[in-house]
């Protein structure tokens, strides 16, 4: 299937299924006209992709799982790298979390302090 097959198959934009194929995470082959086309299984391959991204690892941690992103990465049990990526990246989070709430607070106290300026 050509590229605009894929992105309205699984929802993704081209530019990010071209994304993830410089990424190495999807791959195509060139047809005479230079078009890219992708095989049956690059469906399966994007939609797992997708739930990895949206369970908050970067395209650097779904690297780690190329070798099953053909099959159920969202039944199937976790690897042990893959416990290590998702604590990783859990850690990252809580940490931007903790800062984003301190700057939130320190801009509510400062608005606290201001007169009113009804």
């Amino acid at each position: 299937m050509r590229i605009g097959e894929l992105a309205r198959r699984t929802g993704v934009s081209p530019r990010a299924l071209r994304h993830y194929e410089a990424a190495g995470l999807i791959a195509s082959d060139r047809a005479a006209n230079g078009y890219r086309v992708y095989g049956a299984d690059a469906a399966t391959r994007v939609a797992n992709i997708r739930h990895l991204l949206e369970a908050g690892l970067t395209l650097d941690d779904v690297s780690a799982f190329r070798s099953c992103l053909d099959g159920d990465v969202a039944s199937a049990p976790p690897s042990p790298r893959g416990l290590e990526i998702a604590r990783e990246r859990l850690a990252v989070l809580d940490a931007r979390i903790a800062a984003q709430t301190e700057a939130r607070n320190r801009l509510a106290r400062r608005l606290g302090t201001l007169p009113d300026q009804g």
